[in-house]
């Protein structure tokens, strides 16, 4: 027991060897990232290795089993799938057919799609819908939207035709439109002009062909364009492909159906309106709105050859929030309505429509 004063004398003034080796264990176990420290006799060695251990505590915190593992990163939801107005529509086949009920669609390449499933036969196959009457009425033509109560008819490819047409006048007397699906037709004839004098010629015909340029995929836009510029004295070879018909009974009217009586689209009638993104919403009908429409349509027949609803219930939709035309042709050229090349007097023209229906100045 007399010893144990001496060894520990010895253990204090232990000679720089001994230190070096220490230190030299030190090192090894904070390189290493030891959990356990050992002595190593020398107080500054000691503090210097605990506070580097606390470092690596530090630096290796997400390796800690002991503690609680941090929580993984949260996904974020997927956004919720857009809710389509669940509605169910009656529709028959112009010539004849049992009625289907069709639902869960939101646009118009949908509708055909739902259709052409109901009745088993290609989507392709339809020209056109009407709402309300079998008949090739133009007047009825679906368009943009759809009265909640309102009966589709669904007019298909019937037989094709060719006629070989010279261009003796500078207009030919169309108005064009299309299905929204890629087939161009023939909405109204005009009275007195050359295509009125061939009665083979119909309102609803669906121009296929010119020469062989084939016209499926062509907006009506561009048809009504290349129409126009075939030059005068020019004879050409138009196909035409027309709906199918189950008698006299489904002829409509062949000149402008805006004598007839107007679409019932009347106030406080909710309908589905096709949106330009795609989707469908119910709305109230308005008044003011379809007039204006209406006027705007017009506008593109007079200035451009064509009838679209949908276009023209478009280019309303884009003048909300406009105090001005400037502000109402930038809108327009910021959007995909840009394409159809407006000019200057066109927007003007349509502008002054449009603030026309917005003060009640028409009728």
């Amino acid at each position: 027991m007399a010893l144990l004063p001496s060894v520990q004398k010895r253990k204090r003034g232990c000679d720089s060897v001994s230190v070096l080796r220490d230190k030299r264990r030190a090192e090894q176990w904070v390189v290493g990232r030891a959990i356990r420290v050992e002595s190593v006799g020398s107080v500054p060695f000691a503090a210097m290795f605990k506070k580097r251990s606390t470092r690596t505590k530090q630096g290796d915190e997400n390796h800690n089993t002991k503690g609680p593992l941090p929580a993984p990163p949260t996904t974020p939801a997927p956004p919720a799938p857009v809710q389509r107005p669940q509605l169910v529509f009656h529709c028959q086949q112009a010539q004849g057919s049992p009625t289907g009920l069709i639902s869960g669609f939101g646009n118009v390449k949908e509708l055909y799609a739902k259709i052409a499933e109901c009745y088993d036969f290609p989507s392709d196959d339809i020209l056109f819908c009407t709402l309300n009457t079998h008949k090739v009425d133009m007047n009825k033509l679906l368009g943009g939207q759809i009265g909640l109560d309102d009966f589709i008819f669904v007019h298909r490819k019937g037989r094709p035709k060719e006629v070989q047409i010279t261009k003796t006048e500078d207009a030919l007397g169309l108005t064009i439109t299309d299905n929204g699906a890629g087939y161009a037709f023939i909405k109204r004839i005009k009275e007195g002009s050359l295509i009125d004098s061939m009665s083979y010629i119909q309102v609803g015909d669906h121009i296929e062909r010119i020469d062989n340029e084939s016209l499926v995929g062509r907006r009506h836009f561009e048809v009504a364009k290349m129409l126009k510029e075939i030059p005068k004295g020019t004879t050409f070879t138009m196909r035409l492909v027309e709906p199918q018909k189950a008698g006299f009974a489904n002829i409509g009217p062949r000149g402008d159906p805006r004598k007839g009586k107007k679409q019932g689209f009347g106030s406080g009638k909710e309908t589905l309106r096709f949106k330009a993104n795609g989707t469908a919403e119910v709305v109230e009908a308005d008044d003011q709105e379809q007039i204006g429409i209406d006027n705007i349509n017009k506008l593109l027949e007079s200035f451009m050859g064509i009838n679209d609803s949908e276009l023209a219930s478009q280019i309303w939709q884009r003048a909300k929030g406009t105090q001005n035309s400037m502000d109402f042709a930038e809108a327009i050229d910021g959007s995909d309505l840009e394409e159809f090349g407006f000019t200057d007097d066109f927007i003007i023209e349509l502008w002054g429509a449009i603030t026309d229906a917005r003060s009640g100045r028409l009728k």
